[in-house]
């Protein structure tokens, strides 16, 4: 699947209105079944899952007590996954629920060898919210350039409502830079051709980019108690909590 290169010009707005490929109802099953699995690969480079767990997570861990941790948005759930390993391999306890409303992504996340520790489930965060869940600790990765104004919005007020005293959310994501689009456009063409042949990683990462926000966008229209910050690479995380 050949993906040409936006000209830098194009990066200076979010494009929300182009749509990636296997958000699509007649997406390829078998091209997202190799989607799925290829995210733990670009994932771990691409997200600052360790830098996230590392900064925000493992803080606010014990070897004593549980802690519980919602993912939002899980898609194949690597993330969860991954972070239960390093809890385990660090002695520490948590427990994570991890939603999603596509029943293609669960099918094949609940398809995976178990992971002790994890619960899957096919749902939004306001479902949690009507039954009355509540989390020390809420994430997503990779959600937030997915969502409109309102759902966006909905996304935070769900997020501070399944919080108990003290919780803490951190909703990571791709900030639009050029430098970013062309790292990545570049970064994985010598891969197009095997390792992420026949799936949509390359032109949804590309077009994910485009439909992403910047701090600065951000930062003026975030509720109260929210903020933003740039992370490493081409990142940026939006956070709710004591310590934000």
């Amino acid at each position: 699947m050949s993906v040409a290169p936006v000209s830098p010009i194009g990066l200076g707005a979010r494009d929300a209105d182009v749509q990636e490929l296997m958000d699509g109802p007649d997406a390829d099953p078998v091209m997202l079944a190799k989607t799925y699995e290829r995210f733990r690969l670009v994932n771990a480079v691409v997200s600052g899952e360790r830098a996230v767990y590392a900064r925000w997570i493992r803080p606010r861990l014990s070897p004593v007590w549980r802690t519980r941790l919602l993912d939002i948005g899980s898609g194949s759930a690597d993330l969860p996954r991954r972070l239960l390993r390093w809890a385990g391999e660090d002695g520490l306890r948590l427990e994570i629920t991890a939603i999603d409303p596509d029943a293609r992504a669960m099918a094949w996340a609940s398809a995976r060898p178990p992971t002790p520790g994890l619960t899957l489930r096919r749902a939004m965060s306001g479902d949690l919210v009507d039954e009355g869940e509540h989390f020390d600790l809420v994430v997503s990765n990779h959600v937030l350039h997915h969502l409109g104004g309102h759902e966006f919005g909905a996304l935070l007020r769900d997020s501070e409502r399944l919080l108990g005293p003290g919780g803490l959310a951190v909703h990571g994501d791709i900030e639009r830079t050029r430098l970013g689009y062309a790292g990545f456009w570049l970064g994985t063409l010598p891969f197009s051709g095997n390792l992420l042949a026949g799936s949509y990683i390359r032109p949804d990462g590309l077009t994910s980019i485009r439909r992403s926000h910047t701090a600065g966008e951000l930062a003026p229209v975030l509720p109260d108690g929210w903020g933003v910050r740039r992370a490493f690479p081409s990142r940026l995380e939006v956070v709710w909590g004591a310590d934000a």
